[in-house]
């Protein structure tokens, strides 16, 4: 009886930990994908870790009230994990905000169909591209990989290290503005040469709407450049992985 109680609490554990960390995590959860594949894709995971997950404390010697704070740790570091490696990921959308800004399109919104929200046009479609990329590379597993070190550092029952926590996802935000910073670098540099073309031709011709001219200049030059620099996008899903290894598990 104590070792079904042991196998049921070890499940209850390994289930909230996996259903946090996929909830915030990106492309499991996202609207896009029905509730019915999320649940059931993550009851497969938790079955599957529940067998294999060592079990740190003994079920036996464990209240209710125990119990429950156990279930809230495993929640509260489930969440963390999965805004990290949100955060890094979000990288892409954030350098396309960048490049848009720019562009002096900021102001063009667009529903993104993968989670419902409003979002720039040109960072969903960085996005989307990146996401194509990341699974077609097996990123996924990528994401398996995380929960499988996060046992292994915090077996079920313990207790992480709040500060710990803390520190991966600040660690994790620093990647996210480094690496968009790095993907939006040669539009930004383009547009820094454009500037001061617009600035010469201002002098040289004052009777120029430099204003008026800039805004088709720009928004061309950003989607040549988005285009002369889409192939490179494979280089960053390998530093992206390189990234999650380092940053992860918290």
């Amino acid at each position: 009886m104590d070792l079904i109680i042991e196998k049921l609490l070890c499940f209850a554990l390994v289930l909230t930990r996996l259903s946090a960390f996929f909830l915030i995590l990106p492309v499991f959860g996202w609207n896009a994908i029905p509730m019915q594949i999320k649940a059931a894709g993550t009851v497969l995971i938790a079955l599957f870790f529940g067998l294999i997950s060592p079990f740190a404390v003994n079920a036996s010697q464990i209240s209710g009230a125990e119990a429950a704070i156990l279930i809230a740790n495993e929640a509260i570091y489930g969440m963390a994990l999965g805004l990290a490696v949100t955060v890094v990921f979000s990288a892409v959308k954030l350098s396309g905000s960048i490049i848009e800004q720019q562009m002096g399109m900021s102001m063009a919104q667009v529903v993104d169909p993968l989670t419902g929200e409003e979002a720039e046009s040109m960072g969903s479609m960085l996005e989307m591209i990146f996401i194509m990329l990341f699974l077609a590379a097996n990123g996924h597993h990528l994401f398996l990989l995380i929960v499988c070190r996060s046992y292994e550092t915090f077996p079920v029952g313990t207790i992480p290290t709040v500060p710990v926590m803390a520190a991966g996802v600040i660690e994790a935000g620093s990647a996210m503005f480094l690496a968009s910073l790095q993907l939006a670098a040669p539009v930004l540099a383009a547009f820094l040469v454009l500037l001061v073309v617009l600035a010469v031709l201002a002098r040289i011709v004052p009777e120029m709407d430099i204003l008026f001219i800039s805004f088709p200049m720009r928004i061309g030059l950003g989607l040549l450049m988005v285009a002369v620099f889409m192939p490179f996008f494979n280089s960053f899903i390998n530093e992206f992985a390189e990234w999650m290894g380092k940053l992860l598990p918290l």
